[in-house]
């Protein structure tokens, strides 16, 4: 993957960091861009599709259109979302001592944007854009290095696409939204949970201490 070629990652911990839902807030945004397009986001289960309704009679929406509303949110995501609670300070204390590199799950024609979004707020770090299994690129960011890696997102499959991948990997489930955070199933075996930056930023730095002991 030529994107991963060109991140450049120095002698020490490397955290990749899922966007949406982590890094950015998406279901508080995503529920206001809904409400201005006469929908409403149920939380009754940790999933978009079959939870989205029309706000005037509360007939669920078709799957098409929820998609075809996701798309449209993200070609419009630079002036809906923003940085997730003490995500940007504790960014940027982490990168100190680590390498940062973001991998979204974002289809190539919103890559740009995501990348304007990102940078507008001071995260100039590294981003991966793909709809592949993001084990598959952690792996190939990581290389076998003997340092930690951290893998940080709020889906399991993702979480258990790096498990197989990169099994040295600590693998962390944040999920920004308190109700859907309420919603996720209890995380697989190996899989640790976070509420907030606060929390991982100790989690990460107790585990990178604890790497550097052993």
């Amino acid at each position: 993957m030529a994107e991963i070629a060109g991140v450049t990652l120095g002698e020490r911990p490397l955290i990749v960091s899922d966007v949406d839902e982590v890094v950015f807030e998406f279901i508080s945004p995503f529920s206001a861009f809904l409400a201005a397009q006469g929908c409403r986001l149920l939380p009754r289960s940790f999933r978009l599709h079959g939870n989205i309704v029309c706000e005037a009679d509360g007939v669920e929406i078709e799957a098409q259109r929820v998609t075809d509303l996701i798309d449209a949110f993200f070609g419009d995501q630079n002036r809906w979302q923003k940085p997730a609670c003490d995500a940007v300070e504790t960014l940027h204390a982490l990168s100190a001592d680590h390498d940062i590199v973001f991998l979204t799950a974002m289809k190539p024609h919103h890559k740009a944007l995501r990348r304007a979004a990102l940078d507008s707020f001071g995260l100039h770090f590294p981003m991966i854009a793909t709809e592949g299994p993001k084990g598959l690129a952690v792996r190939e960011l990581h290389r076998n290095r003997a340092l930690p890696v951290i893998f940080v997102d709020d889906i399991d499959r993702n979480l258990q696409s790096v498990a197989e991948e990169v099994p040295s990997c600590l693998l962390i489930r944040m999920i920004a939204n308190a109700d859907f955070r309420s919603l996720a199933a209890p995380p697989a075996a190996g899989v640790e949970t976070v509420a907030g930056w606060r929390d991982l930023a100790v989690r990460i730095q107790t585990h990178c201490s604890a790497e550097n002991r052993g």
